[in-house]
Protein backbone atom coordinates (compact mmCIF):
# COMPACT_ATOMS: atom_id res chain seq x y z
CA UNK A 1 0.00 0.00 0.00
CA UNK A 2 1.50 3.56 -1.24
CA UNK A 3 2.02 6.05 1.71
CA UNK A 4 2.54 9.36 2.14
CA UNK A 5 -0.35 10.55 -0.08
CA UNK A 6 -1.12 14.42 0.68
CA UNK A 7 -4.00 16.11 -0.77
CA UNK A 8 -4.01 19.54 -1.09
CA UNK A 9 -8.11 20.34 -1.36
CA UNK A 10 -10.87 22.62 -0.19
CA UNK A 11 -12.80 20.44 1.59
CA UNK A 12 -16.56 21.32 0.21
CA UNK A 13 -15.39 20.94 -3.40
CA UNK A 14 -16.69 18.14 -5.06
CA UNK A 15 -13.76 17.46 -6.88
CA UNK A 16 -11.35 17.25 -3.72
CA UNK A 17 -13.96 14.61 -2.54
CA UNK A 18 -13.63 12.22 -5.39
CA UNK A 19 -9.89 11.39 -4.20
CA UNK A 20 -10.95 11.56 -0.74
CA UNK A 21 -13.72 8.97 -1.61
CA UNK A 22 -11.70 6.74 -3.53
CA UNK A 23 -8.67 6.70 -1.05
CA UNK A 24 -11.15 5.53 1.40
CA UNK A 25 -12.84 2.90 -1.14
CA UNK A 26 -9.39 1.38 -1.85
CA UNK A 27 -8.04 1.99 2.24
CA UNK A 28 -5.12 3.97 0.81
CA UNK A 29 -4.75 6.96 3.60
CA UNK A 30 -4.18 10.47 2.41
CA UNK A 31 -2.83 13.23 4.84
CA UNK A 32 -4.71 16.33 3.80
CA UNK A 33 -3.69 20.07 3.41
CA UNK A 34 -6.54 22.67 3.06
CA UNK A 35 -6.97 26.06 1.80
CA UNK A 36 -10.00 27.99 1.02
CA UNK A 37 -10.29 29.55 -2.28
CA UNK A 38 -13.00 32.04 -1.67
CA UNK A 39 -10.12 33.39 0.58
CA UNK A 40 -7.59 33.31 -3.12
CA UNK A 41 -5.51 30.87 -0.78
CA UNK A 42 -4.75 28.86 -3.79
CA UNK A 43 -3.79 32.14 -5.63
CA UNK A 44 -0.84 33.36 -3.36
CA UNK A 45 2.76 33.36 -4.90
CA UNK A 46 3.73 30.39 -2.65
CA UNK A 47 0.75 27.60 -3.84
CA UNK A 48 1.34 28.77 -7.37
CA UNK A 49 5.07 28.29 -6.95
CA UNK A 50 5.79 24.86 -5.64
CA UNK A 51 1.80 22.96 -5.49
CA UNK A 52 0.15 23.81 -8.98
CA UNK A 53 0.87 27.31 -11.21
CA UNK A 54 -2.40 26.92 -12.65
CA UNK A 55 -3.72 27.93 -8.97
CA UNK A 56 -6.46 25.32 -8.78
CA UNK A 57 -7.52 22.34 -6.61
CA UNK A 58 -7.42 19.71 -6.44
CA UNK A 59 -3.57 18.63 -6.43
CA UNK A 60 -2.38 15.30 -5.47
CA UNK A 61 1.03 14.88 -4.04
CA UNK A 62 3.02 12.08 -4.32
CA UNK A 63 6.50 12.44 -2.61
CA UNK A 64 7.90 15.73 -4.61
CA UNK A 65 5.91 15.36 -7.57
CA UNK A 66 2.44 16.91 -7.62
CA UNK A 67 -1.02 15.38 -10.12
CA UNK A 68 -3.52 18.42 -10.39
CA UNK A 69 -6.69 17.51 -12.06
CA UNK A 70 -9.23 15.31 -9.90
CA UNK A 71 -10.05 12.41 -11.97
CA UNK A 72 -6.53 12.45 -12.52
CA UNK A 73 -5.32 11.34 -8.82
CA UNK A 74 -8.48 9.56 -8.59
CA UNK A 75 -6.83 7.03 -11.59
CA UNK A 76 -3.69 6.96 -9.86
CA UNK A 77 -4.82 6.45 -6.36
CA UNK A 78 -7.43 3.40 -7.59
CA UNK A 79 -5.00 1.98 -10.32
CA UNK A 80 -4.67 -2.19 -9.84
CA UNK A 81 -7.68 -1.66 -7.63
CA UNK A 82 -11.67 -3.11 -8.46
CA UNK A 83 -12.28 0.30 -9.01
CA UNK A 84 -11.21 0.01 -12.61
CA UNK A 85 -12.61 -2.62 -14.43
CA UNK A 86 -10.19 -5.27 -16.29
CA UNK A 87 -11.82 -5.32 -19.31
CA UNK A 88 -10.92 -3.43 -22.22
CA UNK A 89 -13.98 -1.75 -23.20
CA UNK A 90 -15.29 -1.27 -19.81
CA UNK A 91 -12.21 1.22 -18.98
CA UNK A 92 -13.04 2.98 -21.82
CA UNK A 93 -16.67 3.19 -20.92
CA UNK A 94 -15.54 4.21 -17.46
CA UNK A 95 -13.41 6.81 -18.83
CA UNK A 96 -16.72 7.38 -21.49
CA UNK A 97 -17.92 8.50 -18.34
CA UNK A 98 -15.67 10.23 -16.46
CA UNK A 99 -14.62 12.83 -19.26
CA UNK A 100 -19.13 13.10 -19.35
CA UNK A 101 -18.90 14.32 -15.97
CA UNK A 102 -15.87 16.38 -16.55
CA UNK A 103 -17.44 18.19 -19.67
CA UNK A 104 -21.29 18.15 -19.69
CA UNK A 105 -21.93 17.38 -15.78
CA UNK A 106 -19.32 19.45 -13.40
CA UNK A 107 -19.31 22.92 -15.39
CA UNK A 108 -23.25 23.26 -14.68
CA UNK A 109 -24.28 21.23 -11.45
CA UNK A 110 -20.73 22.02 -9.79
CA UNK A 111 -20.95 25.62 -11.34
CA UNK A 112 -24.50 26.42 -9.98
CA UNK A 113 -23.79 24.61 -6.64
CA UNK A 114 -20.67 26.91 -6.40
CA UNK A 115 -22.36 29.97 -7.56
CA UNK A 116 -25.63 30.16 -5.53
CA UNK A 117 -24.67 27.80 -2.51
CA UNK A 118 -21.14 29.48 -2.02
CA UNK A 119 -20.90 32.84 -3.74
CA UNK A 120 -24.75 33.68 -3.11
CA UNK A 121 -27.25 34.89 -6.07
CA UNK A 122 -26.84 38.22 -5.41
CA UNK A 123 -23.05 38.87 -5.36
CA UNK A 124 -23.07 36.68 -9.31
CA UNK A 125 -21.90 39.04 -11.95
CA UNK A 126 -23.92 40.66 -14.36
CA UNK A 127 -22.01 37.54 -16.90
CA UNK A 128 -23.02 34.86 -14.05
CA UNK A 129 -26.54 35.90 -13.96
CA UNK A 130 -27.05 35.42 -18.03
CA UNK A 131 -25.36 32.05 -17.82
CA UNK A 132 -27.66 30.83 -14.69
CA UNK A 133 -30.57 29.53 -17.33
CA UNK A 134 -28.19 27.34 -19.50
CA UNK A 135 -26.51 26.19 -16.87
CA UNK A 136 -29.29 24.99 -15.34
CA UNK A 137 -30.81 23.20 -18.35
CA UNK A 138 -27.95 21.42 -19.53
CA UNK A 139 -27.40 20.25 -16.16
CA UNK A 140 -30.58 18.84 -16.13
CA UNK A 141 -29.82 17.03 -19.10
CA UNK A 142 -26.64 15.45 -17.60
CA UNK A 143 -28.89 14.15 -14.65
CA UNK A 144 -31.75 13.03 -17.04
CA UNK A 145 -29.17 11.03 -19.31
CA UNK A 146 -27.88 9.73 -15.85
CA UNK A 147 -31.20 8.70 -14.84
CA UNK A 148 -31.95 7.03 -17.96
CA UNK A 149 -28.58 5.22 -18.28
CA UNK A 150 -28.99 3.47 -14.31
CA UNK A 151 -32.71 2.93 -15.04
CA UNK A 152 -31.88 -1.14 -15.20
CA UNK A 153 -28.06 -1.19 -13.93
CA UNK A 154 -26.78 -0.41 -10.28
CA UNK A 155 -24.17 1.10 -11.35
CA UNK A 156 -22.42 2.96 -14.60
CA UNK A 157 -20.11 0.77 -15.89
CA UNK A 158 -20.25 -3.22 -15.32
CA UNK A 159 -21.88 -5.09 -12.26
CA UNK A 160 -19.58 -2.97 -9.70
CA UNK A 161 -18.55 0.47 -8.58
CA UNK A 162 -16.09 2.15 -11.09
CA UNK A 163 -14.65 5.52 -10.95
CA UNK A 164 -17.40 6.07 -12.90
CA UNK A 165 -19.65 6.61 -10.27
CA UNK A 166 -17.05 8.05 -7.88
CA UNK A 167 -16.69 10.97 -10.35
CA UNK A 168 -20.60 11.64 -10.74
CA UNK A 169 -21.33 10.87 -7.57
CA UNK A 170 -19.57 13.26 -6.07
CA UNK A 171 -21.39 16.44 -6.97
CA UNK A 172 -24.70 15.21 -8.03
CA UNK A 173 -25.43 14.10 -4.35
CA UNK A 174 -25.12 17.47 -3.73
CA UNK A 175 -26.47 19.39 -6.60
CA UNK A 176 -29.43 20.73 -4.64
CA UNK A 177 -27.31 22.75 -2.60
CA UNK A 178 -27.02 24.77 -6.10
CA UNK A 179 -30.83 25.43 -5.58
CA UNK A 180 -32.27 24.36 -9.03
CA UNK A 181 -32.32 20.83 -9.06
CA UNK A 182 -34.53 18.50 -7.52
CA UNK A 183 -32.96 14.84 -6.92
CA UNK A 184 -36.84 13.42 -6.77
CA UNK A 185 -36.94 14.33 -10.48
CA UNK A 186 -34.47 11.53 -11.25
CA UNK A 187 -35.55 8.15 -9.33
CA UNK A 188 -32.74 5.90 -10.55
CA UNK A 189 -30.58 8.22 -9.76
CA UNK A 190 -31.68 8.38 -5.83
CA UNK A 191 -31.56 5.14 -5.52
CA UNK A 192 -27.74 4.99 -7.25
CA UNK A 193 -26.98 7.43 -4.82
CA UNK A 194 -28.07 4.98 -1.98
CA UNK A 195 -25.98 2.10 -3.33
CA UNK A 196 -22.94 4.48 -3.02
CA UNK A 197 -23.24 5.24 0.07
CA UNK A 198 -23.67 1.70 1.63
CA UNK A 199 -20.29 0.77 -0.16
CA UNK A 200 -17.95 -0.36 2.81
CA UNK A 201 -15.72 2.08 3.01
CA UNK A 202 -17.59 4.68 2.50
CA UNK A 203 -16.54 8.04 3.51
CA UNK A 204 -18.97 11.25 3.52
CA UNK A 205 -18.27 14.50 2.10
CA UNK A 206 -18.30 16.53 5.34
CA UNK A 207 -16.12 13.70 7.20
Amino acid sequence: MEKGLILHEDPVSGNCYKIRLTAALVGMPLERREYDILKGETRTPEFLANVNANGRIPVLQIGDRFLPESDAACWYVAEGSALIPPDRFDRADMLRWMFFEQYSHEPNIATLRFWMHYLGEENLTEFQRGQVEAKWLAGKAALALMNTHLSDRDFFVGPTVTLADIALFAYTHVCEEGGCFHLADYPAVCAWIARIEALDGFLAMSA
